[in-house]
């Protein structure tokens, strides 16, 4: 699934863990450790489908940040991660504007399952899209062409899901940067080029990716 999350979590080892299981899993991760380094990375990019905010934090509880977010029209699925895990704080969550509540210590399989039903409460695609004899299943991360599965790194799915979802529309290279990878691993636009240049031989001929002089990419 290429969803952007965003991780909010003071403790490292935590943090790490958990951006890496949803990188893994293809979803592009944003972390911060803090209130002021979340709001950063949500004025940043604006583009996030899921949040998984810690709730105490180093400047503050982040349902407070999660309600004034609410009440300016904030959208984004909340889910708290937390060691917080009385019936009153879980309730606590839900009234703040949280969508779902993980107490620590949680299995990581859980999580990530959470974090997806809460993305795909924010897509409303079908979960395959086909354009001509290419297949493209979201909900299982799988490419197929002509019936055969083809065997695509993280960063192609990501791309491919991009142009996937916007067929015949010219996509720039920023904007495949800025939803196909986080803020820490911005890449030049001679990576974008490169990994596209590797979709393409993934997917072998016809082509169906465009290069669109000037612009960028479109699924044609």
């Amino acid at each position: 699934m290429n969803a952007r999350v965003l991780v909010v979590e003071d403790d490292e080892d935590i943090r790490l863990a958990v951006s890496a299981e949803l990188r893994a899993a293809s979803f592009t991760v944003d972390a911060a450790g803090s209130l002021a380094a979340a709001a950063a990375a949500l004025d940043a990019t604006g583009a996030h489908d899921c949040a998984v905010f810690d709730r105490m934090l180093p400047d503050g509880d982040a349902i407070g940040f999660v309600d004034e977010r609410r009440r300016q029209g904030w959208a984004v699925p909340v889910l708290f991660l937390t060691a917080l895990d009385s019936s009153s704080a879980r309730i606590e969550g839900f009234e703040h504007g949280g969508d779902d509540y993980l107490v620590k210590p949680f299995v990581m399989a859980e999580l990530l399952a959470r974090v997806m039903n809460l993305c795909r409460r924010r897509d409303s695609r079908p979960p395959v899209l086909r354009h001509a004899d290419l297949e493209v299943d979201f909900a299982r991360c799988e490419v197929r062409r002509g019936g055969v599965l083809l065997s695509l790194s993280n960063r192609e799915f990501a791309i491919l899901e991009y142009l996937a979802t916007r067929p015949g529309m010219a996509v720039s290279r920023a904007d495949l940067v800025e939803h196909c990878w986080d803020l820490e691993n911005e890449p030049t636009a001679n990576v974008v080029d490169a990994v596209v240049k590797r979709l393409r031989r993934k997917l072998g001929e016809p082509d169906p990716v465009e290069t669109v002089r000037g612009v960028g990419f479109r699924l044609s």
